[in-house]
């Protein structure tokens, strides 16, 4: 797949998460391989510097040193010899807001990240979220 069409196709996901994520405020795709945030909307506008951290800090999450670490210890108890990340699905509570970061299946490298009022339903945001990312992930 070009470039072109794998950010016409993050472009589209993020649009599908807004549209379909009961109360999303915003949405945003991130590239674990680059650190780069590849696509984001949202219904208020945020400082430059917030949207860089934000692909940093999805990268810590899921591939910091420790968590790498962790990975690889259970990996190692179980016999598994593979490159395979175990924690596909992250739920973050801040004091105003739930963030829900979710491993695209397709394409591992790609979490897609999507930011509710905290009084959102959690069952309703992780369906809704897990559908448009096996649906629009890509193949």
């Amino acid at each position: 797949m070009s470039n072109r069409a794998m950010s016409d196709q993050m472009a589209a996901m993020v649009r599908y998460l807004r549209q379909e994520v009961p109360g999303c405020l915003a949405a945003g795709v991130v590239d674990m391989a680059t650190g780069m945030l590849l696509s984001f909307e949202t219904t208020e506008s945020h400082p430059s510097e917030v949207l860089d951290l934000l692909a940093g800090a999805t990268l810590d999450l899921f591939q910091g040193r420790t968590v790498t670490m962790i990975e690889d210890v259970f990996k190692e108890r179980r016999g598994i010899a593979s490159s395979e990340h175990y924690f596909q699905e992250i739920l973050v509570n801040s004091s105003n807001l739930t963030h829900l970061f979710i491993r695209n299946n397709h394409h591992e490298d790609v979490v897609a990240v999507v930011v509710c009022p905290k009084s959102v339903n959690i069952g309703m945001l992780f369906a809704s979220a897990r559908r448009v990312v096996k649906e629009h992930g890509g193949a």
